[in-house]
């Protein structure tokens, strides 16, 4: 590909993306992909710069923009050399008038910048919430111990704040490695990781996982408690839930089971777990504000009304939670989210609607206070944006 066709190719896709982004669609790596596969002569060099053409322009937009075109002409401000390949050649974008629509430069669009700023996360915070994330893993202790793996992978860097984590070099093909196939290590960030570290599930527990998805944490979680004990891992989502058994199989964990839920029927679905769970972890659906590094294009999707209903939907999840710990047992309630309304709120609103629990500050090694929790965030703690707070039933 010519240097205008990949320019062009990066227009194409962020149609694509922009489009998703306003209709709910797919996410913009699921598109990059189809768009690659079905374009069979696009070299890697070509897909690689195709790619970082489209998460420049991304990155640089901050409200959602008219189009592909746009969002490129906003690039060309910051990348004058891109300029040359709007050259109008057959397969390259048309030359660029002097009077055309760019897209507006900013790190979100304008009513999220208030809820950003109105929950301390200043423009230093915001730029780093767009950075490019770094690669980390958490190795599996029930397999393994961190120094053996990273004495057999040239470049790992031990993180000191987060015991099983290794942070390797960007270019790692994770899923080919020997010690990946042997559940030996799982892709997981290391701000996931201290979130899990926070909950102090221990060997011999009952911990009931409520929003477990595709069970990254479930396997964090068993491998805290030694395999010993059990773990209940829940989600409404079956295509995610499924994921969980052959990943359990592959790590060598045998204490978790898994409970598919229907929508409104969680309360009479989970009434055997009763006040039984010392430990009921809740990783609530949320904005992700936290993940912008990896989904950028998240922030065009998210909306007033959006919120609003994510908003809501943890503070029934809390509720549901809380009826599932015993006298004396812990909720910890998590989410890749810094915004306040997600996290700091909604600790403060639960412990007024249920007299006599408490906050336990959580110890996991990195964050700072926010509220009755801990907020983490990339640029002060190089991780994903994280609020996790420890909730304790009163006896």
């Amino acid at each position: 590909m010519t240097p205008a066709a990949r320019t062009q190719a990066a227009i194409e896709l962020l149609d694509r993306i922009i489009a998703a982004a306003r209709d709910q669609g797919a996410a913009a790596d699921t598109l990059i992909a189809r768009w690659f596969a079905e374009r069979r002569y696009a070299g890697s060099k070509d897909r690689r710069a195709v790619r970082e053409l489209v998460y420049d322009a991304i990155r640089l937009c901050g409200e959602r923009p008219e189009s592909g075109r746009a969002a490129m002409l906003a690039l060309v401000k910051q990348q004058p050399d891109i300029a040359d390949t709007f050259d109008g050649s057959p397969y390259g974008p048309a030359s660029i008038a002097p009077d055309e629509a760019t897209a507006t430069a900013g790190h979100a669009p304008g009513w999220l910048i208030k809820k950003l700023r109105a929950s301390d996360i200043g423009i230093d915070e915001q730029a780093a919430l767009l950075g490019r994330a770094p690669l980390d893993i958490r190795v599996n202790r029930l397999k393994a111990t961190r120094d053996e793996i990273e004495s057999e992978l040239p470049g790992a860097e031990p993180l000191a704040f987060a015991p099983d984590a290794l942070r390797l070099p960007h270019d790692t093909k994770v899923d080919q490695l020997p010690a990946h196939a042997a559940g030996l290590l799982e892709v997981q960030d290391s701000g996931s990781q201290l979130v899990t570290l926070a909950a102090g599930a221990r060997a011999g527990q009952h911990v009931v996982d409520l929003c477990a998805g595709g069970g990254g944490k479930t396997l964090a979680l068993a491998a805290l408690m030694a395999n010993q004990g059990s773990i209940l891992a829940c989600d409404i989502d079956r295509g995610r839930l499924q994921r969980l058994p052959d990943r359990a199989a592959r790590a060598g964990v045998t204490i978790a089971e898994t409970r598919l839920l229907n929508p409104n029927r969680e309360a009479e679905q989970l009434g055997d777990q009763e006040a039984r769970a010392d430990v009921v972890f809740v990783d609530a659906p949320c904005s992700g504000t936290g993940t912008w590094r990896r989904n950028p294009e998240a922030r065009w999707r998210l909306s007033h009304q959006r919120l609003d209903k994510l908003v809501a939907t943890q503070r029934h999840i809390m509720g549901l939670a809380a009826h599932l710990v015993r006298p004396g047992g812990a909720l910890v309630y998590v989410v890749c989210s810094v915004l306040d309304d997600e996290g700091a709120g909604q600790v403060a609103a639960f412990l007024n609607a249920f007299p006599g629990w408490t906050a336990e500050t959580p110890a996991p090694g990195a964050g700072r206070p926010r509220g009755a929790g801990l907020r983490l965030t990339p640029l002060a703690d190089s991780t994903d944006g994280f609020f996790v707070a420890k909730i304790m039933r009163p006896w």
